[in-house]
């Protein structure tokens, strides 16, 4: 055998014991007289020694030329250590080798491999499977392999049944772009990759599975941000036979399970919102509630000057910095300078000091008193010694702008704390939005999302103001999920596809599978899709995803380790019947 124990194990209880180790060469300190090697696998790091005294003269030449992530194994007695390391759980503990086979050589790695490590992001990337040994890395990974055990323990007690479906399926107009696969069997046509299982899992509720859950890879070939990946995992789960209070209910217990037995917290409350509620309150719908700074709107309060820019705006609004007023002219004129940065396109700030002495000191003195700061004060909640930031415009830009200063500014005030948990369900949703490109609605969800009940006849009538039976569950100001009751009548989907603009012609080709499905006896359904490595990240105190998937792409979407997307040859082209000519 390669190893008896592994290298995070042994302790002073060992002692005198002949073990067998296998694993990485961390580090080799040489004294000449003698030689202390770390070595590291997976579970941890324990020192091995070799002496002119006790080992032989062969041995300690063999010592002298490892290096850094040489693979070894030895043979040797547990001792006690004469220098213990109290941070390491193998530090009381060191074995004397009497054996030693290098299985195999190592070049020297581009980057230290240890927890804080010289490497930059793309060169660890690129690396990918020697950044996998750092602490860091690894234990993400460990981490994401326990939450999704989790996941699978709770949804298989709650009756939940783990099925498979497709990957190679038929490409849909909806949503982002699909990434596609040519058919060498079918010249012409193409496969497309899941953007998720939607209409899958819909047809498992008609075949009668009842609780379906499977935690599934996605493709979606949309424009890159950063922390955005081409795919990404999902925990995809359809319920039949229930309304939106179930799923809420059951989706609930999932997160409350996960994070008692990851954190030991209990989470008591799932408050609920409504999107427009939201959208007035924190000016997104994802808001994170560990904090305030809720928006407070101003235009009763701040219209009624000659001041052109509020007047002619048609939203002021702003929030209350608890503890603003410290900040120096120079620091506001920073936030300002923030604002305007076109990522988030802001023309211009005002602000209020809000002075202990129940003063108030602001940008715009020349237009408005102190009773008129005070009314702003008390729409904003502001109190003594807070800074308020006002922003105007056009109602959906400004609220954007004020929410990313919101988040901006509980950063910089250390108020989203990593292991503090707010979930919160955000409901209502319209259920359709209109593009100004393409001059006609779209689905804000997915077209397969139902209206709330009673709401439907609106849709001839006033689409906009139609809601939609979907909800979303946030987690510090993350989207971490979201889903809704499904359409399950063929009748009421068509007319659906309608406004959205399908011919009937087209709404046959694309999804008269499920459509002809529904005249089978459909049951009322809904269901949830969670985006595991962005809980996986939340949970694990970080809004990185990276680090919690095992080989990821760059903000350009490519694997810079296996150098992929790449060509491939005029063979495979001429076989998959693609007429691209690769050199032009």
């Amino acid at each position: 055998m390669y190893r008896s124990h592994n290298c995070g194990e042994l302790r002073a209880s060992d002692e005198a014991k002949i073990v067998t180790l296998a694993g990485w060469v961390q580090k080799s300190r040489d004294k000449g007289f003698m030689i202390w090697v770390d070595l590291r696998d997976r579970y941890g790091i324990t020192q091995l020694i070799f002496d002119e005294e006790r080992t032989p003269k062969e041995m300690m030449q063999q010592a002298q030329k490892l290096g850094r992530e040489f693979v070894i194994q030895v043979e040797g007695e547990v001792i006690e250590r004469a220098s213990k390391n109290p941070n390491l759980p193998t530090g009381d503990i060191e074995i004397l080798v009497s054996k030693l086979n290098i299985l195999n050589t190592a070049k020297l790695p581009p980057f230290t491999i240890e927890d804080e490590t010289d490497g930059g992001e793309e060169l660890r990337m690129q690396y990918r499977y020697l950044d996998i040994r750092r602490n860091p890395v690894k234990n993400s990974l460990i981490f994401r392999h326990k939450v999704t055990q989790e996941v699978r323990n709770y949804l298989s007690k709650n009756d939940f049944i783990e099925v498979e479906t497709p990957y190679l399926i038929k490409s849909t107009p909806e949503g982002a772009r699909d990434f596609v696969v040519p058919s060498r069997m079918n010249e012409g046509q193409f496969y497309a990759l899941p953007q998720s299982p939607q209409t899958f899992k819909q047809l498992l509720m008609v075949g009668g599975m009842d609780k379906y859950f499977q935690i599934v890879k996605c493709f979606r070939d949309e424009d890159l941000r950063a922390d955005r990946q081409p795919e990404f995992t999902q925990i995809d789960c359809e319920m039949a036979f229930v309304e939106q209070e179930d799923i809420l209910n059951t989706f609930e217990g999932l997160t409350r399970h996960l994070i008692k037995e990851i954190h030991g917290i209990e989470i008591a409350d799932f408050p609920r919102m409504t999107f427009d509620e939201a959208m007035k309150r924190y000016g997104n719908d994802k808001p994170d509630i560990r904090f305030g700074m809720e928006f407070g709107e101003l235009n009763d309060v701040a219209q009624h000057k000659d001041f052109n820019v509020f007047n002619s705006a048609e939203l002021v609004v702003g929030i209350a910095v608890p503890g603003g007023n410290f900040y120096s002219r120079k620091e506001i004129d920073k936030l300002i300078d923030w604002v305007k940065r076109p990522q988030v396109g802001a023309l211009g700030m005002v602000y209020v000091r809000c002075n202990e002495d129940g003063t108030y000191k602001s940008s715009v003195d020349k237009f408005y008193n102190q009773d008129d700061l005070a009314k702003w004060a008390d729409a904003t909640n502001a109190k003594a010694g807070d800074l308020i930031c006002v922003l105007s415009g056009n109602t959906n830009k400004v609220r954007a702008q004020l929410s990313a200063l919101r988040m901006e500014l509980a950063e910089r005030l250390g108020l989203r704390k990593p292991h503090e948990f707010a979930p919160l369900w955000v409901i209502d949703f319209p259920l359709l939005e209109w593009d100004e490109d393409t001059n006609r609605y779209h689905a804000m969800h997915h077209p397969f999302t139902s209206p709330k009940p009673g709401q439907i006849e609106l849709l001839d009538t006033n689409p906009g103001d139609v809601k939609a039976n979907a909800y979303d569950l946030v987690l510090n100001g993350n989207e971490i999920g979201g889903g809704s009751i499904r359409i399950y009548n063929k009748e009421t989907q068509s007319l659906m596809f309608d406004h959205l603009g399908f011919t009937k012609e087209e709404a046959q080709a694309q999804f008269g599978f499920l459509m002809n499905a529904f005249e089978y006896g459909a049951p009322p359904h809904g269901g949830i899709a969670f985006g595991l490595d962005r809980l996986v990240a939340i949970l694990g105190g970080q809004e990185t995803i990276r680090d919690f998937i095992a080989f990821p792409k760059n903000n350009s979407g490519r694997d810079v380790m296996i150098d992929a997307p790449a060509p491939i040859d005029d063979d495979q082209l001429e076989e998959l019947s693609l007429k691209l000519n690769l050199k032009s």
